[in-house]
């Protein structure tokens, strides 16, 4: 059986290969949508300053890339004194890439909004912060904590999600599609707007598109995350296993 996968070809594909030869199926990979950073020009239209903070909330590898590349075509140089504030230490590590390492300047979270506000506490309160995020995705509950510490804070687009042609593709020869996001399913009916799932198993990882599936008539085979289904390539086991 061939099974698609809605993701470019991660770089750690142990785990998907074991499920290939142990089924004796086959994965194909091709990414709905790309993320990608704002341009000068539309990042102008959230009339922000990045002068004006001088410190910065990650949350994704993806938009401290685009952080930098504004600063970049912006000309502004930022400062010794940017502060880093970051969901987790994973996306903290990624700072690297862009600025030299110090703890002084950057700080790390849990994966959580409160241990993000916990970090800053009342040493770094003066601050003013701006809160990085894609266009789709919600920092509400970020901000809403980040109001409520009495915090001076921004919130700025600095990704977008835009989706992928991929009309390219025949479906029917295909057991199987792995979806993640409700990005995968608007690039779908963007290039087949007349898709019905027919005989297509959907494997889903994710609790949002598990829902708009569902509200969408969709049958789902496996969905995930859960105890029981730690990973996509768990759900593609699971699946494979039933058949």
């Amino acid at each position: 059986m061939k099974i698609l996968v809605s993701q470019k070809t991660p770089t750690n594909l142990n785990a998907f290969k074991e499920v290939e030869e142990k089924y004796g199926a086959t994965l194909e990979f091709c990414p709905f949508f790309l993320i990608e950073p704002l341009s000068a020009k539309e990042f102008r239209s959230e009339r922000i300053n990045l002068p004006d903070y001088t410190a910065i909330v990650f949350s994704s590898r993806h938009a401290i890339d685009a952080y930098f590349k504004l600063c970049e075509e912006m000309r502004f140089k930022v400062p010794e004194t940017m502060k880093y504030f970051c969901t987790t230490e994973l996306v903290a590590l990624y700072l690297q890439k862009h600025v030299v390492y110090r703890k002084r300047k950057i700080f790390f979270g849990n994966g959580t909004p409160q241990s993000v506000v916990a970090l800053i506490g009342p040493k770094h309160k003066g601050e003013k912060f701006l809160i990085t995020t894609s266009d789709e995705a919600s920092v509400s509950s970020l901000s809403a904590l980040f109001a409520k510490a009495g915090l001076d804070y921004t919130v700025s687009v600095m990704v977008k999600s835009v989706p992928q042609d991929i009309s390219g593709l025949d479906l029917s020869q295909y057991g199987a599609l792995v979806l993640y996001n409700h990005h995968d399913l608007q690039s779908l009916y963007a290039s087949f707007p007349d898709f019905k799932q027919g005989d297509l198993a959907i494997i889903c990882y994710g609790k949002t598109i598990a829902a708009e599936l569902e509200q969408a008539g969709f049958k789902i085979a496996v969905q995930g995350p859960s105890p029981e289904v730690p990973s996509a390539a768990k759900a593609i086991d699971i699946f494979l296993s039933r058949q």
